[in-house]
């Protein structure tokens, strides 16, 4: 009986440790996978959200000085009718 038991107890140890191979080498595959993904995007000279969220202020902010200009402008010449 003690022996089933040693053959159980060496079995669950082996999955454990497979288990914990198994995690290890997921975890080095999506490092290598980021690490990749991540030369990939730098590569094609792509900007990150904030320096595009950045950009579209600064354009929505030159529209809004356009219109009150143009408005501006739009008053000026009907003054001089």
């Amino acid at each position: 009986m003690q022996t089933k038991n040693k053959i159980f107890d060496d079995l669950s140890q082996l999955m454990t440790n497979a288990m914990g191979v198994a995690q290890g080498a997921k975890d080095e595959a999506n490092t290598a996978m980021k690490s990749m993904m991540d030369r990939w995007l730098a590569d094609r000279d792509l900007v990150t959200r904030e320096e595009f969220d950045a950009v579209r202020a600064m354009a929505q902010k030159a529209r809004e000085e356009n219109e009150a200009l143009k408005a501006r402008l739009d008053a000026l010449e009907a003054k001089k009718k």
